[in-house]
């Protein structure tokens, strides 16, 4: 790091405003400058210096802020994202009373529910999302009506969406009812809408879309709405996990 001086997408993600991946975007579209110049993706700064502004709002950073954790349980109806222009309801609103800008790792869409991580560490939102790491995301799903064995052979085998092969990782079928089936989906890839858009494809309707896992960390009975710090031993088993698929 020379002078001090670091990317600014991680001096974005550090100070709790996007994660990197998102701060790039913001880059991209001109909605960031620094010290009055439109930053361009590769630029540096020093983060306690320089004046960076983000969509009109000028960031700082604090040495010593304490990094956050969350688990939520995203309820349905709710999309993820901190603001909303339209007035939707935000994910922002389950973790307001946490004492820090905080930003969600990855989404769930608006008619999915389940686990979301947030933080305002960008080394850790990068850990988890970059798609170098493969971190699994595991779902479960309700699809109506009952799932045949040709519809379940090509969901396993893949479904080509937008104009490229969606493979999960695995599926299991948990439930076999009359007019429905329950499924364990797990996901390495993260593709927009991606559960959705396989099941579409195959003449299948998503009644229900819940993500239970991300990694070695399960949402358990965490009620709808409701959220709480990663534990120490949580913590642990993500780096872990991190470390033994790099």
């Amino acid at each position: 790091m020379e002078d001090g001086k670091i990317r600014i997408q991680k001096i974005i993600a550090d100070a709790g405003v996007a994660s990197r991946r998102k701060a790039e975007e913001l880059i991209e579209a001109g909605e960031v400058t620094v010290n009055g110049r439109r930053a361009s993706l590769g630029d540096k700064a020093d983060p306690y210096r320089d004046r960076i502004v983000v969509l009109g709002r000028e960031i700082r950073l604090h040495k010593d802020a304490k990094k956050f954790y969350i688990m939520l349980h995203k309820p349905r109806g709710f999309i993820t994202t901190m603001k909303d222009e339209a007035g939707r309801k935000c994910v922002a609103e389950l973790v307001q009373e946490v004492p820090a800008r905080l930003f969600p790792v990855g989404r769930l869409d608006r008619e999915s529910e389940g686990l979301l991580f947030f933080t305002n560490d960008g080394d850790f939102a990068n850990m988890i999302s970059h798609p170098s790491t493969h971190f699994p995301k595991t779902y479960r799903v309700t699809v109506h009506p009952k799932i045949t064995d040709e519809q379940l052979t090509k969901l396993m085998t893949g479904v080509v969406i937008d104009d490229a092969l969606a493979v999960p990782a695995s599926v299991r079928v948990i439930k076999n009812e009359k007019e429905r089936t329950v499924l364990e989906i797990v996901l390495e890839e993260g593709r927009n809408r991606q559960i959705r858009k396989m099941c579409e494809a195959l003449g299948l309707e998503v009644a229900r879309l819940k993500r239970i896992a991300i990694g070695p960390v399960r949402l358990g009975m965490l009620q709808p709405g409701k959220w709480r710090e990663l534990t120490p031993e949580e913590m642990r088993s993500i780096r872990n996990f991190h470390r033994t698929r790099s």
